[in-house]
């Protein structure tokens, strides 16, 4: 049987490649591969019943060169240390590469969510609060929502930190509710941002956004968004799926057609009885566009030589290994990498922290038009790059960010 995919050990080959590339210096990536800061803790939840569980909570603190710690916080079974360290990783070099000021942190807790009331949530999340109260604040570590955390979530953790420092802390959490100190735009910005990064790469190919077919596996939040976007654009949606399988229709779908039909049914098959596919077929299906946007290791060395798309803009975190990289990268796909393409959460997240301490809301179209801005800009600086160097995008978007957290390094004194 083989062995696990790591994605830390992932994030650290294509650290590697981006440092070698740009000559780092050892003892600088010595320092930027290891952790700062890894927290883990056992909370103990009362749950309904009466009786009392013990869930392995954690929060990885990467980097904090270029401002504080920023990731999210996911619920989940498989949540686990190798994870979250690699995640971690990512969040550091996604700030950098759109240029905000906060480094590279993420957190999760090992538990049975889906079969959790919201009694036995909210006990779970205010414990992990009180135990890793310390560690997180508006200028330190400021979490956000994940896998299976909502801004609900954020609300309990934003009261329970405000109760221990004793003041209202709105900068401790982004991703909050709009009533609690939340941004406007928060819920689209990440779909939106992939979709924008799929128009500039339609772009390069001297193909018009109508034009173009897309295939998206998933259909969570940051899924439908990307798909109302480019919908909206006039992009053909030809493929979706969700946990449970996908749809396939050569002429496309009406993307809140579809999300209607799931949320009457719970998934996305059966819809309009089009033709049914797997969400393994779907990631090799005839399109111009594949965005992955559901989990980490879809696109690897078994599948990746039959990725039909010209185009990959990865929605989720980590959804390619290194080894299919390598071949999407010999067959000239071009990929717009997840630390790019999907940074609009995190861009916005920075806008809803700078709003908090402002103290002042901004609408939601300038919200949304200040997000496409960056990404944009970012777009074209990872493109540059990666032609300066004759280096894929990963490895671009990689050596950007890492030479941007290098130099902060330097100039606040190398020792």
């Amino acid at each position: 049987m083989p062995a696990k995919y790591s994605p830390f050990e992932g994030a650290l080959k294509q650290f590697e490649k981006a440092a070698n590339a740009l000559k780092l210096e050892p003892h600088i990536a010595d320092i930027l591969k290891k952790h700062q800061k890894v927290i883990t803790v056992n909370i103990p939840v009362k749950m309904d019943d009466g009786s009392v569980k013990v869930f392995t909570g954690y929060r990885a603190q990467h980097n904090n060169f270029r401002g504080p710690y920023k990731g999210g916080i996911r619920y989940h079974p498989d949540v686990n240390l190798d994870e979250v360290l690699a995640l971690s990783m990512w969040m550091t070099w996604k700030c950098a590469v759109v240029d905000i000021p906060f480094g590279g942190g993420k957190g999760g807790i090992s538990c049975p969510v889906k079969y959790m009331s919201v009694a036995e949530k909210e006990r779970m999340t205010r414990k992990y609060v009180q135990m890793i109260a310390k560690d997180i604040g508006p200028e330190l570590d400021i979490p956000a929502p994940d896998v299976y955390t909502d801004s609900q979530t954020m609300a309990w953790i934003f009261d329970e930190y405000s109760k221990i420092v004793g003041y209202p802390a709105y900068g401790v959490v982004t991703g909050k509710p709009i009533e609690l100190g939340g941004s406007l735009g928060r819920t689209q910005a990440t779909g939106y941002g992939v979709a924008a990064c799929v128009r500039e790469a339609v772009k390069l190919f001297n193909k018009d956004i109508k034009e173009t077919t897309v295939a998206i596996q998933g259909f969570g939040n940051v899924a439908y968004y990307a798909a109302e976007k480019l919908y909206k654009w006039g992009a053909k949606v030809v493929a979706i799926s969700d946990s449970q399988g996908g749809i396939y229709d050569k002429e496309g779908f009406d993307p809140i057609d579809v999300m209607e039909y799931k949320q009457k049914t719970g998934t996305v098959v059966g819809y309009k009885e089009v033709k049914k596919i797997s969400n393994e077929a779907l990631l090799i299906s005839e399109c111009d566009v594949l965005v992955p946007a559901a989990l980490e290791d879809q696109i690897t060395s078994t599948n990746a030589p039959q990725v039909k798309a010209k185009i990959i803009v990865e929605g989720a975190n980590g959804p390619t290994t290194p080894e299919a990289d390598e071949i999407l990268f010999k067959k000239g796909v071009y990929i717009v990498p997840d630390i790019l393409a999907n940074a609009g959460g995190v861009t916005v997240s920075y806008f809803e922290w700078v709003q908090n301490f402002q103290k002042f809301q901004w609408d939601e179209q300038t919200v949304l038009n200040r997000m496409e801005e960056k990404l944009v800009k970012a777009f074209k600086d990872v493109n540059a790059t990666a032609k300066k160097y004759n280096v894929d995008n990963r490895t671009a978007a990689l050596m950007l960010a890492i030479k941007r957290v290098a130099d902060a390094y330097k100039l606040k004194g190398d020792y």
